[in-house]
């Protein structure tokens, strides 16, 4: 009798043991956030972020967990070194006020095994609006080069930029920005 309770308890801390949270730290080699502006009706502008940081942890049985993302603003890019001034500048990220801009996702959502959206609170020139990513991509396993526990997602989500207080020149650039977030993480 005494072995079966043993053998039962044994099996409940086994299971809680699998079914923990795992903390992934962002791997910044390949976590690319990027946006793209509709400018003047011509065209589509894009521009990056060279720098960012954070975690996701997972609970994947329970399905639960919580994103928190970094992002640099100094570190965007667009492809002309005048324009990453002049976007730098107080009419748009303001960066010598406001070096980052942040994510904190709370609410993920799943179908299945699959992440489908992450919603939480977007934080731009000191202003946090609500905001769900959602998510087009969706892995975990280990990763085969490190054999560590791995994910990797790609989202997605549009924001109104003057809702942040960054109003510079619409319509003529769009007030719309699509935002998209390529993410890869390893177990710490």
């Amino acid at each position: 009798m005494h072995q079966i309770i043993r053998s039962a308890l044994f099996s409940v801390a086994a299971v809680g043991a699998i079914a923990a949270p795992v903390t992934y730290e962002l791997d910044v080699s390949h976590t690319y956030p990027t946006f793209e502006i509709n400018h003047l009706g011509f065209s589509t502008q894009r521009g990056t972020f060279e720098s960012s940081n954070g975690s996701i942890v997972l609970d994947l049985e329970k399905k639960t967990g919580t994103v928190d993302i970094t992002i640099d603003t100094n570190s965007l890019r667009t492809g002309w070194e005048k324009r990453d001034t002049h976007v730098k500048s107080e009419d748009f990220f303001n960066v010598a006020k406001f070096p980052t801009m942040t994510f904190k996702g709370i609410d993920l959502k799943f179908t299945g095994d699959k992440l489908t959206s992450v919603s939480g609170d977007f934080t731009l020139l000191g202003v946090s609006k609500p905001l769900t990513l959602q998510v087009t991509n969706f892995k975990c396993a280990p990763h085969p080069m490190s054999k560590k526990p791995a994910c990797g997602a790609d989202a997605i989500a549009t924001i109104k930029r003057s809702d942040f207080g960054m109003s510079a020149y619409v319509p003529a650039v769009s007030d719309e920005v699509t935002l998209r977030i390529q993410v890869e993480a390893m177990a710490k």
